[in-house]
């Protein structure tokens, strides 16, 4: 059934799953690089920047990036994810080399917006092609692995702006410049690798003809099932909606982590330098044991995802808080690990692995956009709010307390929609 490459005898769906974790370490290295380097930003342009001007960054990168979601999605279903995605990155690499050659905030502000808009492109791209690509029973797991990338990514971007930024004394320019670079690469690989909209189209009519053929064989009086159309009353089930809500929750509490964690250790908890990058990047390190352990055990145990969603957001939760509220740097740092342990990263692959079982079969890449939608609109609010309260009251520590009580409360809501679900089957 696994399509090989041309050329080649890996499986299709193995290169993608390389192809995509390397699209995803691209990305964050670009979205983490900045952070670390604020204090630097902030000199090279007057010194005068406020905490909610610098968080503003990272909110006009996720207000394009949100903005793209839906009719990135969109694209996806209707011409191809090959014919979304290159021009994404190209758009991409423009915006870094925009931000590169910044003389003022107002242009970073502005290269923030493209860069999203650019990067924008990917997720209904990467998820449509694991979706319908990706044997079923492998699926978590190989999500896992493709969402490790971010962990990389970022990790990556932190220590490499801490060390040559922060520590070296280098241009924070220089981060833009690798970025660029690595953009390109994946720009050459997209166009290698990936088939285009009519190969696409072949393999995926192959795959379901053989799908129904194995199904007519093992139930052959079973009716015919029309295919389902996508809907807003499909897309916005109380059961899809507080899945929404909980990924909303999800992603705040980690926008807001990697944002501000490495300010708030450099500014609050006396970490210094290259310490800073390094004891930042353990949350995204840490998460990538966990994306796999918990995906594989996901794949296995696959009635159970629900189970595994909601216990892992409540620990997240948990570390969250004992981070802000640790005595010690020990502490901290061991909170920081769990966090990213237990966090988004190790979640993510399950609950878009439930996603596709519960979402309409039919226009994925739409359902992918309008539920990614619905978790980056955190990432729009939840720089600029805590660079807002740390302007107010001098510290980050409402950002992590607000971040706990929207995981629980999201968690809580989710959980209720598929006992909900659980006692009308029952019924």
């Amino acid at each position: 059934m696994d399509a090989k490459s041309k050329g080649s005898g890996m499986d299709y769906w193995k290169k993608i799953v390389i192809l995509l974790c390397a699209g995803w370490v691209t990305i964050w290295v670009y979205r983490s690089a900045l952070s670390p380097a604020y204090p630097q930003i902030n000199a090279s342009l007057g010194g005068n920047i406020t905490d909610t001007a610098l968080g503003f960054i990272s909110t006009c990168y996720f207000f394009g990036y949100v903005a793209m979601q839906i009719p990135a999605g969109f694209l996806v279903d209707k011409i191809g994810k090959k014919k979304v995605l290159i021009p994404g990155f190209i758009v991409f690499g423009l915006a870094a080399l925009l931000i590169s050659q910044a003389t003022n905030i107002q242009m970073i502000y502005v290269g923030s917006v493209l860069a999203g808009l650019g990067c924008g492109s990917f997720y209904g791209s990467a998820y449509s092609l694991t979706s319908q690509n990706i044997p079923r029973e492998k699926r978590s797991f190989s999500t896992a692995i493709v969402n490790s990338g971010s962990a990389v990514g970022s990790g990556l971007g932190l220590i490499l702006s801490s060390f040559l930024v922060v520590q070296l004394k280098f241009p924070w320019q220089t981060m833009m410049y690798i970025s660029v670079a690595l953009i390109a690469v994946m720009l050459v690989a997209f166009v290698a690798i990936i088939r285009n909209n009519k190969e696409d189209a072949e393999f995926l009519a192959q795959t379901e003809a053989a799908e129904a053929a194995e199904a007519a064989a093992a139930a052959p009086e079973a009716t015919v099932v029309e295919k389902e159309k996508v809907s807003i009353k499909k897309l916005f089930s109380p059961k899809m909606l507080f899945a929404y809500i909980l990924y909303f929750a999800t992603c705040y509490a980690y926008y807001m982590t990697v944002t501000w964690l490495p300010n708030f250790l450099g500014t609050e908890r006396g970490f210094e330098g290259a310490a800073i990058g390094f004891s930042a990047s353990l949350v995204a390190f840490a998460s990538i044991p966990g994306a796999l352990f918990f995906s594989r055990l996901a794949d296995k145990f696959m009635h159970k995802k629900v189970q595994f969603i909601v216990i892992l957001e409540f620990l997240a939760a948990a570390m969250l808080l004992l981070t802000v509220q640790a005595t010690n740097s020990t502490l901290l740092l061991i909170g920081l690990i769990l966090y990213g342990f237990l966090g988004k990263l190790a979640v993510e692959p399950i609950i878009i692995s439930w996603l596709g079982e519960n979402a309409p079969k039919v226009g994925i890449g739409t359902t992918l956009g309008v539920f990614n939608f619905f978790g980056m609109m955190s990432s729009v609010i939840a720089p600029t709010l805590t660079g807002s309260i740390s302007d107010a009251t001098g510290s980050k520590e409402m950002g992590f307390y607000i971040s706990v009580i929207l995981l629980v409360v999201g968690t809580a809501l989710f959980l209720l929609a598929n006992l909900n679900k659980k006692k009308t089957v029952a019924e």
